[in-house]
């Protein structure tokens, strides 16, 4: 099952988890000390490309009307467009990452980005219960979005059968899996008897869907023109391609093998040091280079994303070398590795969980989607930390597979 003892799975004492700790601490602020200029200008050059990128979109759009390669090319860009607003400005304008620079345009309080649901209820179901309570099974509502089934501690339903098939429709449709994450539309209904927040919170969906779908779909199209049927086209196109990747990015950061599931601890007397553990080991980040980085909003690095969510997302990758030192120093495994694995490991957890667990082959405290603790009780013991000990348990099973054939 999901890890219940943070400190126990890790091999770390209570000693060494806090000085982990003020480790991480001295990164932060260091991080926070040396904000400036070159942050400055880093956030307004991707805004500058985004628009420019979504402008340049629509003007081909508009001038090349029946135009093949036209479309093609212009719905490709729109949708490059979309993921830079979603990823790379959006994401991390609403986590607060600018916020310090006073800019009331891009400040979390002001920005509305472009997509179906509110950025005030995202930040909720995103900020709050997803950074705090990360991977904790029955508090973060991102482990299966209510709908997949990706531990074994959520217990086998007939309707987990259709897992893969829900993914896919989820995968694109990714804006309205995450628009309807905290909704129910039933609340909106004349005479429902849901919660007054439950129901401001429909009636805000509604509004900002209706807004987007007015603009995406019928706003756009229009101003196109004779290449007003192109112009919907392509801006379905772009959504679907934005959603897609942005259902990739986020699911290779938690979903992957090595990326921890969590029972209910006791969070509320998690010290800081704990949190911070409990992010690296429940984040995966994806090997690329600038552009991998620029595409998910440097979600590349979703481990320091986690632990530092509210510092300039252009300075993950300096903070990720400190960070692999820190994991190399204390014997913890640092999750890595190029998008097209950690995907597909993601959607392989996903088939796999949607057969009761009689079915699965491997035990639910040592299963690549579900450790726990409690693998380390069949294993020999070993010195070393929790990086050393995964390593001798993946070279018994070797030996134990080669033996058995």
């Amino acid at each position: 099952m999901a890890i219940s003892d943070v400190g126990e799975y890790a091999h770390l004492s209570t000693e060494q988890i806090e000085d982990l700790g003020r480790e991480l601490d001295a990164i932060r602020n260091e991080v926070l000390a040396s904000r400036g200029e070159r942050d400055h200008k880093y956030i307004h050059s991707i805004i500058r490309l985004q628009r420019g990128l979504e402008l340049g979109s629509r003007a081909l759009l508009y001038f090349g009307p029946r135009n093949r390669t036209a479309w093609a090319i212009g719905a490709g860009v729109l949708g490059v467009a979309k993921i830079l607003e979603n990823m790379e400005i959006g994401h991390n304008v609403l986590h607060g990452q600018w916020d310090w620079m006073n800019d009331p345009e891009i400040h979390s309080t002001n920005w509305e980005w472009d997509l179906v649901g509110s950025s005030a209820d995202w930040k909720h179901t995103h900020n709050f219960l997803h950074h705090k309570y990360t991977n904790i099974i029955g508090m973060d509502d991102d482990v299966g979005y209510g709908v997949l089934r990706v531990t074994r501690d959520v217990p086998w339903e007939p309707r987990y059968a259709a897992n893969v098939l829900i993914n896919t429709a989820l995968m694109v449709g990714f804006e309205w899996g995450i628009g309807l994450q905290a909704v129910s539309l039933r609340a909106a209904l004349p005479g429902s008897d849901h919660a007054p927040d439950e129901q401001r919170r429909a009636r805000k969906f509604l509004v900002k869907a209706g807004k987007q779908v007015l603009k995406d779909y019928i706003l756009f199209p229009v101003l196109a023109g004779p290449g007003r049927r192109q112009a919907l086209t392509a801006t379905v196109t772009a959504n679907i391609i934005r959603n897609v990747w942005t259902n990739a990015v986020i699911f290779c950061g938690h979903f992957p093998d090595g990326a921890e599931k969590f029972t209910v601890t006791d969070v509320e007397n998690e010290t800081q040091a704990e949190w911070y553990l409990r992010q690296m080991l429940g984040s995966a980040n994806l090997d690329g280079g600038p552009i991998m980085d620029l595409m998910s909003g440097n979600l590349s690095y979703q481990i320091e994303h986690h632990m530092f969510p509210d510092l300039p997302s252009n300075r993950y990758a300096e903070i990720s070398l400190k960070v692999r030192e820190l994991c190399d120093r204390y014997d913890l495994p640092y999750v890595s590795g190029p998008l097209w694995k950690q995907y597909l490991q993601s959607w392989r957890t996903i088939a796999r969980l949607s057969l009761p667990d009689r079915y699965l082959r491997r035990t639910a405290d040592d299963a690549p989607e579900t450790r726990s603790e409690k693998m380390f009780a069949a294993l020999p013991a070993a010195s070393g930390g929790l990086a050393t000990a995964l390593a001798a348990g993946r070279l018994l099973r070797k030996r134990r597979a080669r033996s058995a054939r």
